[in-house]
């Protein structure tokens, strides 16, 4: 099965459907066959930026299968030490590092996200860029 990374914007459009790439994820969602991987922090990040009742039907959705959460070890820290320091210009939020850190390892390289700044820079150990799909 295809697995895609899932930033929280995204997801964030998805739920709001006022967000002005609502249709667009929806759209690419309905085409998409396969998995959404995410984090916790992502998810955290993407309800932040959601009104109350919004957030009870987005984790609704992704307690139904919406999105599958890969869990982080107190291994990770390191790594997320490591790129947040790399990209402290940017600077990259702490979500955005566990995407990383779930892309190396798993080996899932696409992702679903709107901020093509930061991804287009951002790259894995040996040079690996993530792909986005949207």
């Amino acid at each position: 099965m295809r697995s895609v990374l899932v930033d929280a914007g995204p997801l964030i459009a998805l739920a709001d459907r006022s967000d002005k790439h609502h249709r667009r994820v929806a759209a690419f969602l309905r085409r998409f066959e396969g998995r959404l991987l995410t984090t916790w922090p992502v998810l955290a990040e993407a309800c932040h930026f959601l009104p109350a009742r919004t957030q009870v039907d987005f984790l609704r959705w992704a307690d139904a299968g919406g999105v599958s959460v890969f869990e982080l070890h107190e291994s990770a820290f390191a790594a997320l030490a490591d790129w947040k320091e790399k990209y402290l210009d940017l600077p990259m939020d702490p979500a955005d590092a566990t995407l990383l850190w779930v892309a190396q390892q798993t080996g899932v390289l696409e992702i679903l996200t709107i901020d093509l700044k930061d991804f287009s820079v951002y790259r894995l150990p040996g040079g690996k860029a993530l792909r986005p799909v949207l």
